[in-house]
C-alpha cells in the first residue's frame, strides 16, 4: 500500500495546501508562479461544490496518507456542442522528482475517460519545463506541438508544449489496462501502483 499514489477529493483539512501552491512563490516553483490571487478563492469554491463541478475539478494527490499536491481538470469547449478536458498538476516541492506526477496525471486521464464522455484529454506545459514534459511522456501523453506565446509569466510571453493522452480517442483507449477502483462510489477514486506499466 505504501507504494501507491492515489487521487482523492479535497477535504477542509487539505485547504492550506492549494493556498500554499498558489500564494507562496517558493512553493509554486519556477514555472507556476503567476502573481498574487484571491487568498479566499479556494475556500469559497470548496464550500460551494467541494472543488468538483460539471466544468472541472481538483483532487488531492496522496501517498500513504501524505499529501503530495493537486491535479485538476477543466472543460475546454470546441465549437457549439463538443469539448475536451485540459488537465494540470501542482506538486509540493518535496514531492517533485519522484515520479508521482507521472502516476497522478496518468490516473487523472484514465479517470476522466472512465467517468465522462469526452474524446480527448490534453495537457500543456511551458516549453522550458522539461521535467513536466518528461512526466507527461512517461504517463502516456503524446507531444503534439509548440504553441508560441501561450502564456504570460514573469514579464514575458512564454511558448508552451501541447500534449494529448496517448493521442487516443475514447475508442482507441479501450485497449488500455483497466485500473483498480479503490474508493467510495461518490468519487470512484483510482489507484495506480508505481510499477504499473506506462
Amino acid at each position: 500500500m505504501d507504494d501507491q499514489v492515489m487521487l482523492r477529493p479535497v477535504t477542509e483539512a487539505d485547504l492550506p495546501m492549494p493556498h500554499k501552491l498558489t500564494q507562496d512563490p517558493e512553493a509554486t516553483g519556477e514555472f507556476e508562479w503567476a502573481g498574487w490571487s484571491d487568498p479566499h478563492g479556494w475556500r469559497r469554491s470548496w464550500e460551494e461544490n467541494g472543488l468538483i463541478g460539471p466544468d472541472g475539478g481538483t483532487l488531492v494527490v496522496a501517498r500513504a496518507g501524505e499529501r503530495l499536491g493537486l491535479v485538476n481538470w477543466r472543460r475546454k469547449p470546441i465549437g457549439r456542442v463538443s469539448c475536451h478536458w485540459e488537465i494540470g498538476i501542482a506538486l509540493l516541492p518535496e514531492a517533485r522528482g519522484h515520479g508521482y506526477g507521472t502516476l497522478a496525471q496518468r490516473q487523472l486521464a484514465e479517470y476522466l475517460f472512465a467517468h465522462t464522455t469526452v474524446q480527448r484529454v490534453e495537457a500543456r506545459t511551458e516549453a522550458g519545463n522539461l521535467a513536466e514534459q518528461r512526466a507527461l511522456e512517461k504517463a502516456g501523453f503524446t507531444r503534439e506541438g509548440v504553441m508560441r506565446g501561450l502564456g504570460w509569466r514573469n514579464g514575458a510571453w512564454r511558448d508552451g508544449i501541447s500534449y494529448s493522452f496517448c493521442a487516443r480517442t475514447r475508442d482507441e483507449s479501450r485497449g488500455l489496462p483497466q485500473m483498480r477502483r479503490a474508493a467510495p462510489a461518490h468519487c470512484r477514486q483510482l489507484m495506480l501502483r508505481r510499477d504499473h506499466p506506462a
